[in-house]
């Protein structure tokens, strides 16, 4: 498909799974997986600007991941703070926003002080918004909404889908157009439950390190060639209706 063709989702989401096996499949441990899996990052944010995405948002950490390992789990914090101190600098250069779903309550305070720094300076760039689900699950985000809602003593014939998504963490943003979850897995994992009603979903076997520039544009590709109809039907097949 020519470039001219290409329908460029707005907001990508992705389940960036596979870090693990990628790495024992070459001898290394899991962390050096998680590592090549977070130098890859930095690449596909380059490729979603490039291609004119607006939205980007990572699956990195789950409300379910603290059950992993303990050494796997402080490693991953630890890669989560050398990203924030190291890659923060070129983000600012790329024009990258960088904002939070999830509770940042279970990290470190030196963590979330970061985290929250990172997020703080980097408000005013508009090249990409790069939403960070770090300790996030999808039933976890509902739960917290309804309670945010109670709490406003908002009468019930009040709540609505709209007023829902206020209260979601992801209030201001739109919802994925395209969802890409690597490594050949067939699973929503407890990801964006609410906002994926009607995204498309694109399923690859490539491993998250070795997602490149060719693999985001076969999932644009494919996301190019889907009729989305939110629950209608498409003007043809209205128009064969009345025929």
């Amino acid at each position: 498909m020519s470039e001219s063709r290409l329908k460029i989702p707005e907001h990508v989401a992705i389940i960036m799974d596979g870090n693990g096996r990628w790495a024992e499949a070459r001898g290394l441990s899991r962390f050096e997986g998680h590592q090549a899996g977070t130098e890859n990052l930095r690449r596909v944010i380059r490729d979603c600007i490039s291609f004119g995405i607006h939205y980007l948002t990572i699956y990195a950490f789950s409300t379910e991941n603290w059950g992993r390992p303990k050494e796997e789990v402080t490693g991953l914090m630890t890669l989560l703070e050398s990203v924030i101190d190291n890659e923060l600098p070129e983000l600012m250069t790329e024009g990258v926003q960088i904002r939070h779903m999830g509770n940042l309550a279970a990290l470190s305070s030196g963590l979330q002080e970061k985290f929250k720094h990172a997020i703080e300076v980097t408000t005013q760039n508009r090249n990409l918004v790069l939403n960070i689900a770090w300790n996030y699950g999808g039933r976890n985000e509902i739960v917290h909404a309804i309670q945010r809602i109670i709490r406003h003593k908002i009468a019930p014939e009040a709540v609505t889908e709209e007023l829902v998504s206020e209260y979601l963490y992801s209030s201001g943003l739109p919802d994925p157009d395209l969802i890409i979850r690597t490594s050949g897995e067939f699973r929503i994992s407890n990801f964006l439950i609410w906002q994926s009603a009607y995204s498309e979903w694109y399923f690859t076997p490539i491993q998250w390190p070795d997602f490149n520039q060719e693999e985001l544009r076969k999932a644009i590709v494919a996301f190019s060639q889907r009729d989305r109809r939110f629950g209608k039907v498409t003007s043809e097949s209205a128009d064969s209706a009345n025929e």
